[in-house]
């Protein structure tokens, strides 16, 4: 619907291709109540101007222009006729999914169609009970939560509210929904290609596509009608333009609300310019019952998760740890289901990053399982390949929450996922290892242990040598070192225990910087660096010294990127490779895979999440 005009920023309007004459304003008493006053804002700033404008206001949704003369509700009218065109004959049985002031529905129910609407929005429900009366065939509900008979509808209509919902909720219940033959239609805008500083929220039109076919959908009709629909946007700012002061009279509003729309709708215009953004008309037939069924992975899942993790690497993960990865706005998961049992899994956890020297986020890849029993299938249908696209579709690139990804694979899921076209090597990593020293003190520095979450001196000094890391690598890609991340990873780690420890002068307490390790049966290990680069040989004494104190015949070793390791090798350890190979996102549109290469600083701490 019209409100999806987001707020945005833009530099000029685009032209306005049409105004509304000012002899085709209707009269509109002072004195009168808007009957669009309770709609949520901006609907109510779009149906009131209609009003104002044209003396009735019976839609929400965009035109489609045939001429340039022609008025906003004649090409509204003519984008619900176009819909109705793709309709089976009635009686047909239709859900509709997002009803706005109830118009198309009435149309369709005098036409003979057994309709049922649905909608989350509680003013729209009460305007079309106050219109068409209690009786109207309304549901205030999301379509997440909507129950019915399995194959109870022969058609889901989406006119302009597919944008607001998940498309895997909305394939997910079409696939129940819908009788074999049905038809999923949706007229919607779409984001037709992302560029590299675009945050937006429309589905991406081929993304929509190629989802639908996972859930045994085929794409019958596709109409690109966006020169059609664009004018749309022209004549909303014509209106509120002209209509400013009432606007602003009648429904209580502020004049920065309204400039804050009118921005929106020219940011909407450059993109429609541009080719960024679209409109368009799907018509997809369920062909058949998929085998499989993609989801996200919620709390209401965690054992079916913990079950098949356990089962694919042979030991237990605690629900804590779950929560500690997952739980968090930055976890995402999604997950494959075959007769309601979890098969496959792929799961991320989002990161603050440092793009050469940019602020921007990242999702670490984790906890990528299939089944045994459907491993067999490597194929572009198999469990792995589904999990990963939808995955790197939702969720990794231009326009989506995370703009790179990064991971550690083994070597037959990397191989696999760069035959698939999914993943290309960015970068591997290297060991190196030193033998312990004797615990003998170093006189210009000491050791400063942090043992809690309320240390203000550790919290400060552990920020000043991220700074300075983050000065050092300016040309490099990494993951944010502050304390509040040191905090969440190592001290909060919900089963394991790290040491985490503050190098600083003797005198004058100054911070060189932070190591943190882990002791295992047989060896230490350097899992995570924040320092400048130049205090690297200093942090690998001292570590050596640490496990010193835990048995003089230790190891202790550090794995770190190879394009880092001249810093490591400068200490006189010993190196060897390591048969893990850094993968970024080769699927979806974003940064290409060779800007990134050999750029990555990532450790131990980054990769395991032990």
């Amino acid at each position: 619907m019209l409100s999806s005009m987001n707020t945005t920023n833009n530099d000029q309007p685009a032209q306005t291709k049409q105004f509304p004459e000012e002899t085709n304003v209707v009269a509109f008493s002072q004195a009168s109540v808007s009957p669009y006053k309770d709609l949520n804002f901006p609907l109510n700033v779009y149906a009131h101007a209609m009003l104002l404008q044209e003396g009735n206001a019976d839609y929400l949704h965009y035109g489609l222009f045939q001429h340039k003369k022609t008025d906003l509700p004649t090409a509204q009218q003519f984008s619900t006729e176009l819909v109705i065109s793709r309709l089976p004959p009635p009686a047909c049985r239709i859900l509709e999914v997002g009803v706005g002031l109830g118009t198309t529905l009435s149309l369709l129910r005098r036409l003979g169609y057994d309709v049922q609407g649905l909608t989350p929005d509680a003013q729209q429900i009460a305007h079309i009970h106050k219109n068409l009366g209690n009786q109207a065939p309304v549901t205030c509900q999301c379509l997440e939560d909507f129950a019915s008979d399995a194959e109870s509808f022969d058609v889901m209509l989406f006119q302009e509210s597919a944008q607001y919902i998940d498309p895997l909720v909305i394939f997910n219940k079409a696939a129940d929904l819908l009788s074999m033959s049905g038809s999923l239609l949706i007229i919607d805008e779409f984001a037709l290609r992302r560029v590299e500083k675009s945050v937006e929220k429309l589905h991406l039109l081929n993304d929509m596509v190629t989802q639908a076919a996972r859930f045994g959908f085929e794409l019958v009709e596709q109409l690109d009608l966006s020169e059609m629909a664009a004018p749309t946007l022209d004549y909303l700012l014509c209106m509120t333009a002209m209509h400013r002061q009432r606007l602003m009279h009648d429904l209580h509003l502020s004049e920065g609300q309204l400039a804050k729309l009118d921005e929106s709708n020219r940011a909407y215009q450059k993109k429609y310019s541009s080719g960024e953004f679209g409109y368009g008309l799907l018509r997809f037939r369920k062909k058949l019952r998929p085998k499989w069924r993609l989801r996200l992975v919620g709390r209401n899942k965690v054992n079916e998760m913990l079950a098949l993790f356990e089962k694919t690497f042979h030991h237990a993960m605690s629900p804590a740890t779950w929560e500690w990865k997952y739980g968090s706005e930055s976890g995402c998961e999604i997950g494959m289901w075959r007769d309601h049992q979890l098969i496959a899994h792929y799961g991320g956890i989002g990161r603050d990053i440092l793009l050469f020297g940019q602020p921007q986020t990242a999702v670490q890849i984790g906890d990528v399982m299939v089944d045994a029993g459907e491993r067999g299938i490597l194929t572009r249908r198999g469990p792995f390949y589904q999990v990963a696209t939808t995955f790197l579709e939702r969720y990794i690139g231009y326009g989506k929450p995370y703009l790179v990804g990064f991971g550690f694979p083994n070597e037959r899921a990397m191989k696999l996922a760069e035959r698939l076209g999914l993943y290309a090597e960015v970068g591997h990593m290297t060991e190196f290892s030193w033998q312990s020293l004797p615990k003998l003190p170093k006189w210009r520095t000491c050791l400063y242990s942090v043992a809690g979450n309320d240390d203000d001196w550790a919290a400060d000094a552990v920020n000043k040598c991220w700074q300075h890391m983050a000065s050092d690598l300016q040309e490099a890609i990494i993951g944010v070192r502050t304390w509040h991340y040191l905090q969440h990873r190592y001290l909060a780690h919900p089963t394991q225990r790290y040491q985490v420890v503050v190098v600083k002068n003797r005198l004058g307490g100054q911070a060189r910087g932070v190591l943190v390790m882990r002791h295992d049966t047989d060896d230490s290990e350097i899992v995570d660096i924040i320092a400048s680069l130049t205090e690297i040989p200093l942090l690998v004494t001292h570590a050596r010294r640490l496990t010193g104190l835990v048995s003089a015949k230790r190891r202790v070793t550090c794995r770190i990127t190879e394009n880092f390791a001249a810093f490591f090798a400068a200490t006189g350890g010993v190196q060897q490779p390591v048969n893990i190979r850094i993968p970024a996102n080769a699927w979806s549109d974003g940064p290409k895979p060779e800007t990134l290469r050999n750029n990555w600083w990532l450790m131990s701490g980054d990769m395991d999440f032990r």
